[in-house]
């Protein structure tokens, strides 16, 4: 097992029209969420980028918890302040809350708010913390668990994923954890949609690079003597970068002068 506990924003959101704000605003289906459940979703800019992407926690018939990267709670505020008009909701971000984390273990972690999670290569718990809550005497090994991320393709907002974007670059596990293409609209909708009905396919996307050296974060990644995207995550071996679809899976690729094999 690997496992770290890291701080974590969290949004509360509370109102009568909670529950149908959210509905037209996040990608995932907000209605299919019962009470003590959770899933993955994201908020998109009209254009349809991304602008976080987040647990949704369905905590009661009209409130939610949204976790996520702690640099990502004020744009996700202002963009969802953004259509409110005279919705009857509100938004209210909490500090001191924090998340842990386990993979490779079929113990599962205790916390306030509890969530199976399901890496490739890996399974795992994340439990979410409140401020009040002492934390648990697991021992932790951040530079082990970054590296299990990596290997999994499992991409982090702020690092991998910015607020240039688009859902679709992030792999097609951030789209089956986090898009509902059942329920009705939502803002940035069309984007995702057309995608989709394209096959999912993007000029650029997150893609696993593997070497024999160790790999370095902001190298650039060469394809046939032309840089075609930058490493944005490493872990000894093992890297993500966004790079351009033109090198297929298991191409090899120059970054920073060591040989390396794309995913």
């Amino acid at each position: 097992m690997v496992a770290t506990i890291e701080p974590r924003g969290v949004l509360r959101v509370t109102g009568e029209d909670s529950a149908t704000y959210l509905q037209g605003q996040v990608s995932q289906d907000v209605d299919a969420i019962v009470v003590g459940e959770s899933a993955w979703s994201l908020v998109l800019d009209p254009s349809g980028k991304l602008v976080s992407w987040f647990r949704i926690h369905r905590v009661g018939d009209i409130e939610f918890l949204l976790d996520m990267e702690p640099e990502s709670i004020a744009a996700t505020v202002a963009r969802l302040e953004r259509f409110k008009l005279r919705t009857k909701i509100e938004f209210a971000s909490e500090d001191g809350w924090r998340m842990v984390s386990s993979r490779g273990d079929d113990t599962p972690v205790s916390g306030d708010l509890v969530a199976e999670v399901s890496w490739p290569g890996f399974e795992g718990t994340d439990a979410l913390i409140a401020p009040s809550t002492p934390d648990p005497g697991l021992p932790t090994a951040p530079d082990a668990f970054e590296e299990a991320r990596i290997r999994s393709g499992v991409p982090r907002l702020g690092v991998d994923l910015t607020v240039d974007t688009i859902p679709a670059e992030g792999g097609a596990a951030l789209i089956e954890s986090s898009v509902s293409f059942t329920k009705g609209c939502y803002t940035g909708q069309e984007l995702v949609a057309r995608i989709d009905s394209r096959g999912g396919n993007v000029p650029r996307a997150v893609r696993i690079l593997t070497a024999d050296a160790s790999l370095t974060v902001g190298a650039d990644v060469v394809f046939e003597g032309a840089v075609i995207g930058t490493v944005t995550s490493a872990a000894g071996s093992v890297a993500l970068a966004p790079i351009l679809r033109k090198a297929e899976s298991g191409s090899a690729v120059e970054v920073g002068g060591v040989t390396a094999t794309v995913g």
